[in-house]
Order: structure tokens, then sequence, then C-alpha cells
């Protein structure tokens, strides 16, 4: 055994540990557990929900009962994780959740999918000897993103600390005993408060308390219409995270098996996100070269993420002439839908044409409702985002076979795509991808070597600097608006030495987003999403932007080069300052 390696005894067996933070991620090392609905792995121990009690033995002879998200592991001490007075602490624990929950498990959001709801099975809750609450409060819908019942919520207490150490604090606790409720400032409704949509309060969340603002009904209606012709995309970091609902490991890539089940839910017409991922680096790496060379504001921003978009325009509008012009992949591929698609499908018009997205991200229901991405006669180029979750569901409504379904290709011509643009779903991806794409537009060649790994991964920060045969540029790569905010510091005090910022407000990226399949327990799956798109990346025939066939033909049939009039039409739009879209301004109070 190594000097950093101690040893403790958990039900009877030797377990080594070294770093890990608290007693509870080596009960899990050790291929064993105990609930909990207050601990997520990458957020602070909290010590809440008090379910992952456990008895502890030390050397000494005495024995006490700690909760082992909070308690250190110690050398030698016995643990024993299912005795008499845990399982009595859980039961009670549950009762007292029970009785003060909304239990009207069938027609809840999480309904097979939430934790109380498991746990109370487990530990075969039948009765409940305690008065059921009195009080109820409204639902709040008000968000386009996001759904808030306090009724079901059970303060353990992951849903503010997600908001406070990834994102700004929007989410907090108010009252006191048991008038507590977790709200944002003032019990505003989510719409009128700073909260950018990001859903990371949604994937910790263990019940029905915070749900995705499902449009699932609204888009069945549209593809059972005869009248209607459905045309959908599908973001990059959806095809290594959806297999998880039907048993694949996470990172598997799922792209034709995503394109037949779509076809077999009845949608019209199937593209892929990547395309407009690629779309997108034409576009923002040709912005990025001009600002860089004719003296442009820089560092430049990426655009991609809309809940940074948003964060940026409520927090620093001042900041926002850094955002690059550019549309989000959405959003460039809402806009070719509904101006080229009636071109090329004659049976579909700009009058029956509806057009939906699938993303892992909860924030780009908001950014669809976006004025600026708005059509001229008001309607938006996007009707309707369903999230990977959604999809899903559908999938497991209509009967199909996921798992097993034979795939195929998306349609044409707006479904090849390279492996820059499927990378866009990690962070680092995008600064990546227009690297790749920038170093031809500077040198006349091409980059030999295409894999930037100072940039990959799901760190917080990373930075690379790069020489563009001669011209020397540093890209830094944050994730999280906590790791953003220090940015704009920088920025602001003169001490910024990068020319590139990209930013993605979950961490990790969108393989992370708040519509993702949920996967509370497993800090790990981030990382073995991203690793499915890097070998995507890995195996495409085209891997810069520049190379994929239907990029160079649409630039050549339609839209003449980067940066053209016509590009900047359709692909670009603007920003603007969000403060007064919140009752109280931010900062205020």
């Amino acid at each position: 055994m190594s000097e950093n390696k101690k040893t403790l005894f958990i039900e009877g067996k030797e377990v080594e540990f070294t770093d890990e933070p608290n007693l509870l991620e080596v009960i899990r090392k050790a291929g064993m557990n105990v609930p909990t609905f207050c601990y997520r792995p990458d957020l602070t121990s909290f010590g809440a929900c008090r379910m992952c009690v456990v008895e502890v033995e030390y050397p000494n002879g005495r024995k006490v009962i700690n909760s082992s998200c909070t308690m250190p592991p110690e050398a030698n001490v016995k643990v024993k994780l299912n005795t008499e007075k845990t399982r009595r602490i859980r039961k009670t624990v549950l009762k007292l959740l029970l009785a003060n929950h909304d239990r009207k498990c069938l027609t809840c959001e999480r309904s097979g999918n939430c934790e109380l709801q498991m746990y109370a099975q487990e530990y075969g809750i039948t009765d409940i000897p305690y008065a059921d609450r009195e009080n109820f409060y409204p639902v709040d819908h008000s968000s386009p993103s996001i759904v808030r019942d306090s009724n079901k919520c059970i303060l353990c207490g992951a849903c503010v600390r997600a908001c406070h150490e990834y994102q700004h604090s929007v989410l907090g606790y108010a009252n006191r005993g048991s008038k507590t409720l977790v709200q944002p400032m003032n019990g505003r409704p989510l719409a009128e408060s700073e909260c950018v949509n990001c859903g990371q309060c949604v994937a910790v969340c263990p019940t029905g308390a915070l749900t995705i603002n499902s449009q699932i009904e609204d888009v069945w209606s549209e593809i059972t219409n005869p009248e209607k012709k459905v045309v959908v995309q599908f973001a990059p970091s959806v095809r290594v995270a959806i297999g998880e609902m039907f048993g694949l490991e996470p990172g598997v890539n799922s792209t034709e098996k995503i394109n037949a089940a779509l076809k077999e839910l009845g949608f019209d017409l199937v593209f892929d996100t990547n395309f407009s991922a690629d779309l997108t680096i034409m576009e923002e790496a040709q912005e990025f070269v001009t600002r860089l060379t004719t003296g442009g504001t820089l560092p430049l921003f990426t655009s991609c993420c809309p809940g940074w978009v948003r964060w940026l325009e409520l927090e620093h509008p001042d900041m926002t002439e850094h955002l690059s012009t550019c549309k989000s992949p959405q959003g460039m591929m809402g806009a070719i839908i509904r101006e080229y698609v009636p071109q090329y499908y004659k049976e579909v018009t700009s009058e029956n044409l509806v057009s939906v997205s699938i993303m892992p991200c909860t924030a780009k229901k908001y950014e669809i409702t976006r004025d600026e991405l708005k059509m001229k006669d008001g309607r938006q180029e996007v009707d309707y985002v369903l999230t990977t979750q959604e999809l899903g569901n559908m999938i497991r409504e209509a009967g199909i076979d996921f798992k097993n379904i034979e795939g195929r290709p998306a349609d044409s011509p707006f479904g090849k795509y390279s492996g820059a643009g499927t990378i866009f779903g990690v962070s680092g991806g995008v600064a990546e991808a227009a690297v790749r794409t920038a170093y031809h537009m500077v040198t006349g060649e091409e980059l030999k070597n295409v894999v930037i790994n100072e940039i990959r991964g799901t760190n917080r920060v990373k930075t690379v600097e790069l020489d563009l045969k001669g011209t020397k540029v540093k890209v830094k790569v944050v994730n999280t608006l906590k790791e953003a905010e220090k940015c704009m510091r920088e920025i602001k005090a003169g001490k910024a030495d990068y020319q590139m910022l990209e930013v993605m407000a979950c961490p990790g990226g969108c393989i992370n987003g708040g519509g993702q399949p949920l996967s509370h327990n497993d800090s790990n799956i981030k990382e073995e999403r991203a690793e499915g798109l890097y070998k995507d990346d890995a195996s495409d025939k085209w891997r810069k932007s520049h190379e994929n066939p239907d990029i160079i033909e649409l630039y050549e049939k339609h839209l003449e080069k980067p940066n053209s009039h016509k590009a900047h039409e359709l692909l670009h739009t603007s920003y603007g300052n969000k403060r007064k879209d919140c009752y109280i301004s931010v900062g205020e109070g």
C-alpha cells in the first residue's frame, strides 16, 4: 500500500482511500451506496437531508451516527450502512418529507424518475403519521424554460448551490421554519428575475420542484396536422447523451438512430445542427480574422450559448460589443430552414413550415423568443425547442425501439457536417473549430494538427497560445458564469492577454446542459459524453468547417462568402441591455 493510501472498513470490507472528499465517495468507490437527496458530486457538501447517515465506530469503541457526505474519511474506522438506527432515521426523513409534499405523483413530470418516489418505494413507506400540508403555493410557469413548483420542493438546497456555484445566485432561501421556501429574490416569477434559463437547477433537483417547461404536446399537435410540414434539427451533444435513456452507455454516438427515430415520429425533414455549427464557424472565424487584422473590438466573445449571452446583457451590457454578431447554430439553422427549405422542397411553403429544434439546453427555449431572432413579420424563426429528455420521452411514448432501430442519414442539403461542427457540444469545441478555419483564412494553408489538447476536456478554465504563421493568437475557454465573471473583471482591468474568449454557462459545456438526461450522482458522465464527440470528430471525413461540401455549396449558391451582405441578413444578430426585462434591476437590493 502506497504512503498516501489509508484504509477503513465498510460493512467488514477493508477499503482503501486517498484524497476522496468525504466518506460517501469512499463508499461509492467501494461499489456500495447510501441514499441521498442533497449530495451532488460536483457541488459542495451540504448535509441537509440526512438520508446518507451511516453508523461509524472509531478504534476506541465510540459509535456515532454521521452524514457520510460531510464526514471526511478516517483511517481504521468501521462503517455500517444499513443498521436499525440508520434505517429508522431514513424512514423518518422520508415520512416527514412526504407529509409536506404535494403527492400527485402520477401526474408529476418526474413520475418514475423521482428520487423521493424511488426511496419511498425502496424503504416501504406505506403510511405517513403526520398531518398533510395545509397551504399550497401557485406554480410558476412564467419562464419559457423552467417550471418551478414549491409544493414539491424538499429543501435539499441542490438548486441553490448549483445556481450559486455555477452561475450567479438567482435562487435562494426565503422565510424560516415551516415556511422556508426556495425562490428568486423577493418571490418574483422566474421570468422577471435574472435567471439565464440554463437549467442547472433542474439538472440537480431530485423531485418535480424544478422541471423543464415541456412543449411535447405542442409538437405532437404539429406533427399530426396534415396541413403542416414539420422540419427538425438536433444539436451536437444530443447524439452522445440520448442513448442513456434507452440503455446505451454515455458517449455512444446515436446520430443515425436519432435521424431514424425522428422520421418514425412523423417529422417530415431531419437536418443536423452540426451543419449550422460549421456555418457558424465560417461566419465567426471570418469575423474574428477581420477584427484581428483591422483593429476591431477584442477579445471576441463566442455567442453560441444563450445563457451566457443573456447573462452578459444583464450583468455587463457595456461589454456586448465584444460578442460575435453570429447567431448560435440553432439560430442559423432556423434562418436557413425558413429561407431555403421551400426552395429545395416544393411541398414546403413559408406558411405550412413548422421549425423544431432538439437541444441539450433549456436556455434554447428562451433563445427562440428573443425579439432579435424573429422574422420581419414577428414570427419566430424556430417555433419549438425540445430538450434531449423531451425527445426521449416522445420516442418512448411512440413505442420506438431506439436501442435497436436501424439508422439512416439526415436529409439534404443541410445534413452533412465536419468534425469541427460536432465538437461544439463540449467546452472548448467552438474555439478549436474556429482556430482550424481561421488558420486557413489567415495563411491560405491547412492546419495539419487539428487537435488542440490544451483547450479540450471539461475543466473550468483552459488557455492556449497559437501561431498563425507569425500572427500570435491567445484563446481562453471557460465554462460556468462564475468563471465568466472573472474574465469580465480581467478585461475591464486591462489584464486580459487573449484575443478570443469562449464561454459556456453549463459545467463542461452543452454535454452537461440542463435538458440532457439526468445524471445526479455521476460526475464522470460529462467526460464520457465529451469523449463521444471527440471520437466522432476523429473519425469524420472532414475535420474543418470549410471542408464541408454542403457548406461550400450553400455559399456558392446562396451566400456568396462569409460575412457577405446576405450572410449578415440571415446569420447575424444584435444584442442589448436586458436589465429592463427584470422586475428589479441587477444589483438592486
